[in-house]
């Protein structure tokens, strides 16, 4: 295998969606980066497969694969990286609490490396109060904790605002995934 280009930090805990986690977890692979998974534990985690099941108004969850953390988000060095990815589901309901976390999220909003965020990722650059004046894309049930922070929600599959990149779901995977992986390869260039 060849030395990867760079490495990416991915953003997991418990309850992380499992095809908001592992599309771009490969996808880097493929692009020669080196995915770097972080959570607040260096552990194994739960991820879950989330859908609008039939005759549901809310979201169904079932138990997906399990991802295993590289990295606590304490023991993160934020400057060894190119992007970041934060990935939907549960997780970030409770995760967005951690102070590193905050403090990692900010570093990548303040120096402009590539981000990019699906779902209820949203939820961690919202806490951390990045999101002013950013549009994004988020799962409609997220646009509350986007737009009270002061971001915009657009409610498309793809949206580009800067070096942020995002989705509603994982459904958006292919359309938002490939623009993100293409600002990493032009900023891994440079």
């Amino acid at each position: 295998m060849k030395d990867a280009i760079g490495k990416v930090l991915i953003v997991v805990g418990d309850a992380s969606e499992t095809l908001d986690t592992m599309y771009p977890f490969y996808r880097l692979q493929e692009a020669g980066f080196q995915p770097v998974v972080v959570g607040p534990e260096k552990r194994a985690y739960q991820m879950v497969m989330h859908e609008v099941a039939e005759g549901w108004t809310i979201t169904r969850e079932w138990q997906g694969y399990k991802i295993v953390a590289d990295l606590a988000f304490s023991a993160v060095d934020p400057t060894d990286y190119t992007g970041i990815f934060f990935s939907g589901g549960r997780a970030p309901e409770y995760i967005r609490y951690d102070e590193d976390l905050v403090r990692i999220t900010r570093h990548f909003f303040e120096t402009g490396k590539p981000i990019a965020s699906v779902c209820h990722g949203v939820e961690i650059p919202a806490y951390a109060d990045c999101v002013q004046g950013r549009r994004m894309a988020t799962v409609a049930k997220c646009r509350f904790d986007l737009e009270v922070r002061g971001g915009i929600y657009v409610d498309e599959a793809c949206v580009i605002d800067g070096n942020l990149i995002s989705g509603r779901t994982y459904h958006d995977n292919g359309a938002f995934v490939g623009p993100w992986i293409g600002l990493l390869e032009d900023t891994a260039a440079n």
